[in-house]
């Protein structure tokens, strides 16, 4: 639900920001428009700067580089990446210094090697635990290295992270969800998981930047939205990456943002207020008012801007108690 009080921007009072970084920070080779120099002005007013990715095959030292190429003000230690939420994860699990198999890259064996654990690609090793995160060279040798290994009952098994799609300059790729998929079908069995929507990441960001008032951005509601919400951290969607307003309308009450933006120039901006009806049929954001009349949602007045249309519509839906599917939605609320 959104906020109804008087007008504050979503920085009011935040001490760290939480950045997913695909669809929020960058896309593809390129930076998204206006999300450096928000975050910029965002540092000069004294938040800091923390990126959160789900991402397994990169180290938080690559990842920063990357950034910096691209105007962001960060360094190694501001990258929080799901390798590192494993590792948090597997000092419970395991014993210091075990051996664990990596099915990944880099961004893992680096974590792993920085922890003090022993690396294999080998499940002859004997592994304590098989920890899996996206790789682009990940292939049918080392899922099979992975379900061999898992074949023993008492092996930990960690997933960096589930995402089913992995974006990429060309389209949509399967992300690491469909190679933890592949492992699961073969041994029977479910990985423990770090990275988002669990809320492993978020709590090892508050604890490294010492949060009192974080703030997550994301572009996905069922991962950086959700993993926010389940670590109790305030969460902004913009909508400059996956998802778009067919999905916010849609949104599980567990996937609904606190602020919604259509790109990062609205950050700083005071956040307009919600008024809703007594009677909870009518909702208005600035010009923009939509009314509920059975079933069906109709759009009163459009507003001058789409994004106010869009928070109107998704607070009457969402708070209506109906699934979208039971209501007749206009097909462009969903454009």
């Amino acid at each position: 639900m959104f906020r109804r009080e008087a007008e504050r921007s979503p920085l009011d009072g935040v001490d760290v920001i939480l950045a997913d970084l695909d669809g929020v920070l960058y896309s593809g080779t390129e930076p998204i428009p206006h999300a450096a120099e928000a975050l910029k002005q965002a540092q000069e007013q004294g938040v800091r700067l923390g990126c959160l990715t789900n991402n397994a095959s990169r180290t938080d030292r690559s990842v920063a580089d990357h950034l910096t190429q691209l105007g962001y003000a960060v360094h190694a230690d501001d990258i929080i990446t799901s390798p590192q939420a494993a590792v948090m994860m597997l000092r419970d699990l395991i014993q210091p210094e075990s051996t664990v198999l990596v099915v990944g890259g880099d961004g893992l064996v680096s974590e792993l090697d920085k922890a003090g654990y022993h690396v294999t690609r080998s499940a002859d090793d004997h592994p304590a635990a098989v920890v899996q995160g996206f790789a682009p060279d990940v292939g049918w040798a080392q899922l099979a290295e992975a379900a061999f290994a898992l074949a023993d009952e008492s092996v930990q098994w960690v997933a960096t992270n589930t995402d089913w799609t992995l974006p990429q300059p060309r389209g949509v790729a399967p992300g690491n969800g469909t190679l933890v998929s592949a492992v699961h079908t073969a041994v029977g069995r479910l990985p423990i998981v770090a990275g988002k929507p669990e809320r492993a990441m978020y709590d090892l960001a508050v604890q490294r930047f010492g949060a009192n008032s974080p703030l997550a951005i994301g572009d996905r509601l069922d991962t950086d939205i959700l993993g926010a919400n389940r670590a109790g951290v305030p969460s902004l969607l913009v909508l400059t990456g996956i998802d778009r307003a067919k999905q916010v309308l849609a949104a599980g009450k567990d996937e609904r943002p606190q602020y919604l933006l259509s790109d990062l120039s609205e950050l700083d901006e005071p956040y307009p207020t919600v008024k809703v009806s007594r009677s909870g049929d009518a909702v208005e954001v600035r010009g923009a008012s939509v009314r509920l009349e059975g079933s069906a949602v109709r759009i009163v007045r459009r507003g001058e801007r789409e994004i106010d249309l869009l928070r109107a519509a998704s607070t009457l839906i969402w708070n209506c108690g109906r699934p979208i599917y039971a209501l007749e939605v206009p097909e462009e609320l969903y454009t």
